[in-house]
């Protein structure tokens, strides 16, 4: 007997997430990363200067520049959303924090609407269940709703989502208006308003982010996608034509736009120019473990290519897969996949025989309980000393730290710690037919060590990471900070001096402006030729502790003095 889908679901297994469970896991995930450090290098602090210079008025808002050198990617909302927050942000709260409030808004949509895209795939007819003979399968809704679970679950376990998901970089942006048009082409079939709202602003905002490439992609793939799918029951073929009109509409609306503000932009490498052995391994680790059971979906449900809940997916992570085969910026592409790649790996569990489910639990299990157990080691030799060569190899990789103790962040990593434990516990003694439970470890692993590693590491990460030590060397430095001229320097540099320095910076020339040059290290031959050097005296050598390639030089005028 041929089975219409490969899901096999009894109404027993479809038991709902409690949404409290879900929203705490979600703000477990969501907010470390965005609390308590400084913009770190180099898309994350150099996509923070573009938005303090916007904030600060040394920009133009259509021509975001940053000491004159325009942004590395055409984007315009991300520096607006970061730069708007900035003003809008009350004087005593960082600018810096300030600007990452949007972007973990963008984050938590992201979650939102990758919830209601699977819940919405997940109600359509093709993707239901098979019906039992004598009834007890499970009710389309309770299926949908475990399901959509399932997939934030699946979303979170992904171990590419973590760092990018925390940057105020374009990227995010990406991500976020890729999973609300994603939301908006799943839900039109059963709603209008919201949806289209969610697809215009989606496809839009991406394409303000500089995506608008990818955006017409999308749109166009989500029409094909509604086109060729079977109207849901009580809809005629004529509300799926005016669907598909809308969604080519919001596509040209994207691309009309993004061209009025000169935003398209062609990064696209030759294959044949291009090593792609890194990019297949990127997407081996990027993506696990959705990757592999999205794959798997695929498989098993072949003979449903072309229905909505299958192609709509697929459509959407094809798109960030060769993204990222034929361009540079390959991780940045594949994060927009992952939305959609979840959604394909959640459609997995229906299909999944027992043992399966137990390998990806005792895998889990011992790989996030391992790395879980190095972090906590790793921080109590910084603490005591004890065991001695974790905290030496610390001394080591950065040189002239020195640690401290945070109450609240050693009583969020012992909750988590503790909290991970316990679902361990009650993965393996209860709700064994929940179909949402081979993500619950995976995703509480990945938001475990997310945790631990922006609470018990994040002063050792910030001191790494950060740009601050190098300010501060430089302005101990100078016995009168204020003017510099700078050349060799990084954007992400040149930001960090800005807003950390407070230091009046412009770029240099063969004739000096200011009193202080700053050089960096692997230019100081290019500098004597572009520059007469015999003006400057050299004042001092600032080394970064772990990036000898972020060293700097700073030379003091001769004529000009501090």
């Amino acid at each position: 007997m041929n089975q219409p889908t490969p899901a096999i679901v009894a109404q027993s297994a479809v038991r709902r997430l409690p949404r409290l469970a879900l929203l705490l896991f979600c703000a477990a995930y969501v907010i470390p990363g965005f609390v308590g450090r400084d913009p770190w290098k180099n898309a994350d602090v150099t996509a923070f200067g573009y938005m303090y210079e916007l904030a600060v008025g040394r920009a133009g808002w259509l021509a975001p520049t940053l000491l004159g050198q325009p942004p590395e990617f055409d984007a315009l909302l991300p520096y607006w959303l970061g730069a708007w927050a900035m003003k809008l942000a009350p004087g005593w709260l960082a600018p810096d924090f300030a600007a990452r409030l949007p972007f973990a808004g963008l984050l938590a949509l992201t979650l939102l609407a990758t919830w209601y895209a699977i819940y919405y795939l997940a109600r359509t007819p093709r993707a239901q269940p098979v019906p039992f003979a004598f009834g007890g399968e499970a009710h389309p809704t309770d299926y949908a709703r475990a399901i959509a679970d399932g997939g934030v679950l699946a979303l979170i376990a992904c171990l590419g989502l973590a760092q990018l998901s925390h940057e105020t970089t374009p990227a995010l942006a990406q991500l976020g208006f890729s999973a609300l048009a994603f939301f908006g082409a799943a839900a039109l079939p059963y709603r209008i308003a919201a949806p289209l709202a969610a697809s215009v602003v989606g496809l839009v905002g991406l394409a303000l982010s500089g995506a608008p490439s990818t955006a017409v992609l999308l749109g166009l793939g989500s029409a094909a996608a509604t086109l060729l799918d079977e109207p849901p029951e009580g809809r005629s073929r004529r509300s799926q034509w005016l669907w598909v009109a809308l969604l080519v509409a919001a596509s040209i609306a994207a691309a009309a736009l993004a061209s009025a503000l000169d935003l398209w932009r062609w990064r696209i490498d030759s294959p044949a120019e291009r090593e792609l052995k890194a990019p297949l391994r990127l997407l081996l680790w990027f993506t696990w473990p959705a990757g592999p059971l999205a794959a798997w979906t695929v498989w098993r449900w072949r003979r449903q290519l072309g229905a909505r809940h299958v192609a709509l997916p697929l459509w959407f992570t094809m798109v960030a897969i060769v993204s990222t085969l034929l361009t540079h910026s390959s991780d940045r592409s594949l994060l927009l996949g992952l939305p959609a790649l979840a959604t394909l790996a959640v459609f997995a569990l229906p299909t999944l025989r027992r043992s399966v489910s137990s390998l990806i639990d005792w895998f889990t299990l011992l790989f996030f309980s391992g790395c879980a157990v190095v972090i906590w080691v790793v921080w109590v030799s910084l603490q005591t000393g004890v065991p001695a060569k974790p905290a030496a190899n610390v001394a080591r990789l950065a040189a002239g730290f020195e640690p401290t103790f945070s109450l609240i962040a050693f009583a969020a990593a012992l909750g988590g710690t503790v909290a991970w434990g316990w679902l361990v516990r009650w993965r393996a003694g209860r709700h064994q037919a929940a179909l949402w439970k081979s993500f619950v470890l995976p995703a509480a692993g990945a938001a475990l060590c997310w945790l631990l590693m922006m609470t018990l590491w994040l002063p050792v990460l910030d001191y790494a990471r950060s740009h601050r030590p190098v300010v501060q060397g430089i302005r101990q430095s100078m016995d009168q900070p204020g003017c510099a001229e700078v050349f060799g320097l990084s954007r992400g540099q040149i930001a960090a001096l800005s807003f950390h320095g407070g230091l009046e910076l412009r770029s240099a020339g063969p004739r000096s402006q200011c009193p202080w040059l700053i050089v960096g290290s692997e230019y100081q031959a290019s500098a004597s030729m572009a520059m007469d050097m015999k003006q400057w005296r050299l004042q001092a050598t600032v080394r970064r502790p772990t990036d000898a390639r972020d060293n700097v030089l700073l030379y003091r005028h001769q004529k000009r003095g501090g």
